[in-house]
């Protein structure tokens, strides 16, 4: 029997890593983004219910944030509870595994789903993510803790992990055929990885030394990235332990690289999460496994490995000349439009045959295996989670149709209606990569804010903490922090100032020199820290790696000025005003008393954190976090 007991724990006890990393970020940046005087007022969106039943506000917006009058709160205050609770129990599950239950998860889930309600447009596919797989992690969960040592796991352990590999499959391979479907010519030229490092939102010191890799590296790192999306995928099902374990090292490497050079927040690290569905407790403890079965692993591995560089080579045209390998795409649009059809479809059945051989095994060993217990209770344990698997399962199939026009129109009504059901709550979603477009043009684009006293000037600029500014200004490694500011200023750069309202109130609360706004951007270097300038305006600037040549210099980019991006605002504008007005974007005034109590414990927490920086606050608690684990181990020995 493959035992899974292990792997379902580590899988578990991680999440809760990436759920801790999660709630602190949020809670970091709620006065900046959803407080009262923050950019986007969470109060804001729940105002547009607040004459409807609390029934009806639940059922039009879905969060416990509508309990906070009962509970003496009002909107801030309450979204500082759910974040410090949800980063609580994220904790408990880190420190001990008696705590990974099933109601943690439901809890740690309900609470992520409150506090994404209000994101608006600071919570982005990585959230999802997220959403689902703590969904997910609710029925890999057991439902109680305390099961003894010697026990082997649940067979219904292997059900609920092979929905985790289902999902990491498809964020994979969606990703991966993505690239290629909408067609942008750097994916298609092998010449797209190059563009990635630099148009990176929030790229690493890393990222500067990726871009300078010689060309045909590069495209072979595309190569790379292509095959394991689209290819290495399927191999997450094959009933072959060597192979999914080759499988998971590989992918390991991605995203470990991935990391490394781009500040993703918590998405890599979650990633890497779901590939932990891919081991097995074998990967964990020494067990013996004889020697046939090894050797016939070791083949299969071998053959199926052998097959993939093979194919390989064949789509992407290597060819090794002199000290370097040269690539490029061996097929056409229209092969591949031909063919990724039929693509689409197989790996439906393919995972729908998984599945039913998961459901089968797991049957066959509570019905033939002599492990004592109760069986029938067992067996109705197993048909309940391959229920809850199919439904799932049917249910995702949908976002995959979706990827081509001609399919999507073959999705059965039925469905589709319990897809649309279940991304509401988002336990099942789309996704793609932030990368399967580029923006025209060969730099980067970047918006400088600048303020002064005059109209005329002189002009002084305002840096940010982790996005790309100041020309001699380091970059900086942040993950799993989530820096929501700084993130979307790179989309920005890339559209009007009309059609981003959370850049205008951000301009807006700068000029009012709003405390929640500044901690989010790098104020202690500001030229405007005793008061703010009486006039703000945004340039549009071209940004674009220095040279190899230039590496022991100081600066990491050459800039050069594009245009106005931003036309001069006072906090007084009529313009303004009237276009945060018009999308009530103004700050607030809290209308609820808060309990003097709550008030004062909270107002503490926020006075000590806010001492902390994001990054340096979540290593801080994971590292006491597991010097309680040592200690408690330490202490068990004894």
């Amino acid at each position: 029997m493959i035992t899974v007991r292990y792997t379902r724990n580590l899988f578990l006890r991680v999440l809760c890593i990436v759920y801790l990393s999660a709630f602190l970020s949020f809670y970091i940046q709620i006065p900046g983004l959803y407080g009262d005087n923050g950019i986007l007022p969470a109060r804001s969106v729940l105002e547009n219910s607040k004459h409807k039943t609390l029934s009806a506000k639940v059922h039009y917006q879905p969060t416990l944030l509508w309990l906070a009058p009962f509970l003496g709160l009002d909107t801030s205050y309450a979204l500082d509870v759910l974040a410090l609770l949800g980063a609580f129990l994220a904790f408990t599950g880190i420190i001990s595994q008696k705590f990974c239950t099933i109601p943690l998860f439901a809890g740690l889930w309900s609470l992520y789903f409150s506090l994404y309600q209000i994101g608006q447009i600071f919570v982005t596919n990585f959230d999802e993510l997220l959403l689902e797989t703590g969904f997910l992690a609710i029925f890999v969960a057991p439902l109680l803790p305390g099961r003894r040592k010697g026990s082997k796991g649940c067979s219904k352990d292997l059900i609920s992990l092979w929905l985790i590999k289902w999902l990491l499959f498809r964020i994979l391979f969606t990703s991966g055929i993505k690239k290629f479907i909408l067609g942008d010519p750097l994916w298609w030229s092998l010449k797209a990885i190059s563009r990635v490092y630099e148009v990176l939102p929030l790229p690493t010191p890393l990222s500067w030394y990726a871009y300078a890799l010689p060309e045909w590296q590069l495209k072979l790192t595309q190569v790379f990235t292509n095959t394991a999306e689209i290819l290495l995928p399927f191999l997450f099902f094959v009933p072959v332990r060597c192979v999914r374990i080759t499988t998971f090292f590989l992918q390991l490497f991605l995203q470990i690289c991935i990391l490394l050079t781009g500040n993703f927040g918590f998405a890599n690290l979650l990633v890497i999460t779901l590939q932990i569905a891919l081991l097995d407790d074998q990967c964990f403890y020494k067990k013996k496994s004889s020697n046939k079965s090894s050797i016939l692993g070791t083949i299969a591995t071998v053959v199926i490995y052998g097959a993939i560089i093979y194919g390989v080579v064949v789509l992407f045209n290597l060819k090794i000349n002199g000290t370097q390998i040269d690539a490029t795409v061996a097929f056409t649009r229209v092969q591949f439009d031909k063919y990724i059809g039929p693509i689409i479809i197989y790996a439906v059945y393919f995972g729908l045959v998984s599945l039913a051989t998961t459901v089968l095994y797991s049957l066959s060993n509570v019905l033939f295996d002599n492990q004592g217990g109760n069986k029938g209770l067992a067996t109705i344990s197993i048909l309940f989670y391959a229920g809850i698997a199919v439904l799932l399962f049917l249910s995702s199939t949908v976002p995959l149709a979706s990827l081509r026009p001609a399919s999507n129109s073959t999705v059965n009504p039925t469905i589709r209606n319990m897809y649309n059901r279940l991304h509401k709550l988002h336990a099942v979603n789309a996704y793609s990569s932030p990368f399967t477009k580029f923006p025209a043009g060969n730099d980067r684009n970047e918006i400088v804010f600048e303020g002064a006293d005059r109209v005329d000037g002189p002009w002084k600029e305002y840096n940010f903490l982790y996005k790309p500014g100041n020309p001699n200004s380091s970059l900086p490694f942040l993950t799993p922090h989530s820096a929501q500011i700084d993130w979307h200023m790179s989309s920005a750069a890339y559209s009007s100032y009309d059609s981003q309202p959370w850049l205008l109130s951000f301009a807006h609360r700068i000029l009012n020199h709003n405390p929640e706004v500044l901690v989010l951007i790098d104020f202690r270097e500001s030229p405007f820290r005793q008061s703010p300038p009486k006039y703000l305006r945004a340039i549009l600037y071209k940004y674009k790696y220095t040279g190899w040549n230039q590496r022991n210099q100081i600066p990491w980019w050459t800039r050069e000025k594009i245009a106005e991006y931003l036309p001069v605002v006072s906090k007084d504008s009529p313009f303004l005003l009237d276009f945060l007005k018009a999308r009530n974007l103004l700050p607030l005034t809290s209308k609820v008393d808060v309990n003097p109590l709550w008030k004062q414990i909270l107002d503490f927490i926020r006075y000590i954190i806010n001492h902390l920086e994001a990054t340096l606050l979540f290593w801080s608690v994971l590292s006491a976090g597991f010097a309680i684990i040592c200690t408690t181990s330490s202490s068990g020995k004894k």
